[in-house]
């Protein structure tokens, strides 16, 4: 079984084994260049089967995701790309281009019935509701690429786009607005860069 017990206080508490956090942080990188693997709809499916299960503020889910995967769809991605990360895009076996929902509230029944109340609010103050989806898709992001790194898959996150060019191109209508882009796929460990300094605890962190 690959997790650990810690028993306190009388409770009982399960966390993963140190190997699954190898793979999900300790080890994990953001790879720059790839392996000639695909990724198939399978994994795809199943990478959003676990992404989708944290929490957004009342379930509220304003993430929305285009899987560019064929090569007919990366050629449409390529142009709204800044040249500099045009080759690694074009390499990842997939990118997922992932969208705000700037309506998310027109879901509230299905998603968060005990908020339906919220949606007038959101509607009135648009300053409010533009913060609350751009907030919580984000967290939803970073839970995809969490997920990605669970099954085995490594991810290339990246902001170097045209947002108006992906939007035009992925989300017509307007409604569904670019956040950011991840390249999924199996890293080429020859791409690696060396790893950043991270802050210490008490660089950034108080208890209070």
């Amino acid at each position: 079984m690959d997790a650990k017990t810690n028993r306190t206080a009388g409770a009982t508490r399960e966390h993963v084994a140190d190997t699954s956090l190898d793979l999900i942080f300790r080890d994990a990188r953001t790879y720059y260049g790839w392996l000639p693997k695909p990724v198939e709809e399978a994994d795809l499916r199943a990478l959003y089967e676990l992404a989708k299960l944290p929490p957004t503020s009342s379930n509220i889910c304003p993430q929305r995701i285009v899987f560019v995967k064929s090569a007919e769809a990366k050629e449409r991605l390529k142009p709204c790309l800044k040249p500099g990360n045009v080759d690694k895009t074009m390499a990842a076996s997939v990118t997922a281009v992932l969208g705000v929902d700037t309506a998310f509230y027109e879901h509230l029944e299905t998603l968060a019935p005990h908020a339906v109340g919220r949606r007038e609010v959101y509607i009135a103050d648009p300053d409010l509701a533009w913060r609350a989806a751009f907030r919580n898709a984000t967290l939803q992001g970073a839970y995809l690429i969490l997920a990605a790194r669970a099954l085995g898959l490594d991810c290339g996150p990246m902001s170097g786009f045209l947002h108006d060019a992906v939007d035009e191109t992925f989300f017509p209508g307007g409604r569904v607005k670019s956040n950011f882009l991840v390249n999924i796929g199996y890293g080429d460990p020859a791409s690696l860069r060396p790893r950043g300094a991270r802050f210490g605890f008490d660089d950034v962190c108080q208890i209070l």
